[in-house]
């Protein structure tokens, strides 16, 4: 499954199997964190069989059921720690889809203290967010978003490229699904991607960010 394939197909999933993850799934998706980590910085960590996280009212509370496994996006305190956490956890969020694992970005629902017990934070470290991941009990369903024209300075003679990027961070999953974000078109290959705010907008930066560079092609413009 190539990549954009893996964006239209993947959805938020809250309740899984209890169903393994397979060995051979398992040391891939370990591999590509590893190497998300190595590009970016990044202290992202995957957890195993790890039932404590999801139990409390802030579980019940997101609708979660049998999560046992998860992506810990963990990295040193900085100014765009949020941004890069929502790039690189996309990232793994589709590449999990790519091998057949179901997914669900997790910003609060969950024991923080339990996840920090299973994994490595460190002295100037910051856990941001989890990702579920599993075999869900469906597939998720898409929602319904805003009109291309309402997240972008979209017009019906804007280059190619800058139209199949807009569509394709359409589909980006965003705090609420709120889409507080607006993409603008600077000159000819310049785009400028603005926060409209939000108590999670910086991650959904980054996810957005991802998103539209799998759409419009990174060599075909300059973030400003």
């Amino acid at each position: 499954m190539e990549v954009l394939e893996a964006i239209y197909k993947r959805h938020s999933v809250r309740h899984y199997q209890t169903k393994p993850i397979e060995d051979e799934v398992i040391k891939q998706l370990e591999n590509f964190v590893e190497k998300c980590n190595q590009d970016s910085g990044l202290k992202f960590q995957l957890v195993l069989n790890d039932e404590n996280a999801f139990k409390g009212l802030l579980a019940h509370y997101g609708k979660l059921s049998g999560v046992r496994n998860y992506i810990a996006l963990v990295g040193g305190i900085s100014s765009d720690l949020d941004t890069k956490v929502g790039y690189y956890g996309e990232k793994c969020v589709i590449k999990a889809q790519q091998l057949g694992l179901n997914s669900c970005w997790l910003a609060l629902t969950f024991n923080k203290r339990n996840v920090i017990n299973k994994c490595t934070v460190k002295k100037g470290e910051k856990l941001v967010a989890i990702i579920a991941i599993g075999y869900g009990v469906n597939k998720g369903k898409a929602h319904k978003g805003k009109f291309l024209e309402d997240i972008s300075s979209m017009k019906d003679d804007s280059p190619e490229w800058f139209k199949n990027g807009v569509k394709i961070a359409s589909l980006a999953p965003t705090g609420l699904n709120k889409q507080h974000f607006y993409l603008e078109l600077v000159g000819d290959h310049k785009v400028k991607l603005n926060n409209l705010g939000g108590k999670y907008s910086k991650i959904d930066l980054g996810i957005v960010k991802y998103h539209f560079e799998v759409g419009a092609g990174i060599e075909n413009f300059e973030w400003v």
